[in-house]
């Protein structure tokens, strides 16, 4: 006697629901006529990762740190004769880029890990098959994709500037700086009086008065 139960009122539930439904009613319905309108989508969308192949090193960053190894690259090196230099260089050559997407969870890590800039998010995601096999997209593929690319957001007047600004902007104003503000000159401070050496104890054992002049 005297305890309640967590289940609430009777038939509070239905009238929470019946609210919901009627306000829904009452309101007018979206739909968006896809396939044959284009949805928009965030600015931030992940769809497909496309490639630029002429930026890629073969450093195997992207593929080292990909959780799902969904990344194959294979590549061979060429010697490039540079003038002056005693002996040509090597330098890696891109042969294969292939992303497997049907592995891939769209983590953005290979994205965010390149040093190169070689990898980028579109937003084009229409891009399903009927076999799973054909969801390995190969460099040519990707490369397509890079017309689908968006430009980079414009940076915020009221946020921080970049990294690579406020180093430039430091370098450049340095010689300026410097150059206004006179170097103080270096004082040589003169030498002092030199100290006089602690009278030795006689070899008698007597005590000398340190203040008693020899």
């Amino acid at each position: 006697m005297g305890e309640t139960s967590g289940r609430g009122v009777p038939g509070e539930g239905l009238a929470k629901g019946l609210a919901v439904t009627l306000r829904t009613m009452t309101r007018r319905s979206t739909t968006q006529q896809y396939p044959d309108v284009a949805p928009e989508l965030p600015p931030r969308s992940r769809g497909v990762i496309a490639l630029l192949a002429e930026n890629c090193t073969v450093c195997m960053l992207c593929a080292r740190e990909c959780p799902d190894w969904c990344i194959y690259i294979d590549s061979h090196k060429e010697e490039v004769a540079v003038p002056g230099a005693a002996r040509p260089r090597q330098r890696n050559v891109l042969d294969r880029f292939d992303i497997d997407f049907s592995l891939c969870m769209y983590c953005g890590i290979c994205v965010e890990v390149c040093p190169f800039d070689a990898l980028y998010w579109s937003p084009e995601f229409e891009y399903a098959e009927y076999d799973i096999k054909d969801l390995l997209h190969d460099k040519d593929h990707l490369g397509e994709w890079m017309a689908t690319v968006p430009p980079p957001p414009a940076h915020d007047r009221n946020g921080e500037p970049a990294k690579e600004e406020a180093t430039a902007a430091r370098k450049a104003a340095a010689p300026a700086g410097s150059a206004a503000r006179p170097t103080p000159a270096r004082v040589r401070p003169e030498p002092g009086p030199a100290a006089r050496p602690a009278p030795e104890p006689p070899a008698d054992g007597t005590p000398t008065d340190p203040g008693a002049v020899p």
